[in-house]
């Protein structure tokens, strides 16, 4: 049996719906592959079948490669045990801190913007630093972050 140009537009649209049950964002690639292979054996039907094979599967890497290298922005999320990109970040002491040895030392600490998938964190101080103080973070120390006046 000879491929022709509409097994790869089925085929195409097939791996979509596919998409659709198993909502990764991997398969629509190859999809898409299948798709264009098919407008390309609509332009040159006598392609070989090793060169159509070639061609959907050259299609398919280089569309999921750009879409996870290029397109897809993660700047915007968080990036959970990456600690080191927290450092010098500030925020905003929503509950006050106390030097340590103090029953209430703990403080808690608001970002702008989430870290490490949380926009409140619980802080730990040298100094005495009020609510609603501008802190920046020292150190990660497990749950705890360790801030100092900004």
């Amino acid at each position: 049996m000879e491929l022709v140009w509409w097994h790869w537009i089925v085929l195409g649209l097939g791996l979509g719906l596919v998409e659709l049950l198993i909502p990764s964002f991997f398969v629509i690639w190859f999809g898409l592959g299948a798709l264009l292979v098919g407008v390309a054996m609509l332009v040159e039907p006598t392609l070989a079948f090793s060169t159509q094979v070639l061609l959907w599967t050259l299609a398919s890497v280089a569309m999921t490669v750009f879409w996870f290298k290029v397109l897809r922005n993660d700047a915007d999320k968080t990036r959970s045990g990456q600690a080191d990109e927290v450092l010098g970040e500030i925020g905003i002491l929503v509950r006050a801190v106390e030097p340590l040895g103090v029953a209430s030392a703990r403080g808690e600490v608001r970002f702008q913007k989430p870290i490490l998938g949380a926009d409140t964190w619980p802080c730990l101080a040298d100094e005495a630093i009020a609510a609603g103080a501008r802190v920046k973070v020292l150190a990660v120390d497990g749950q705890i972050l360790k801030v100092g006046k900004y």
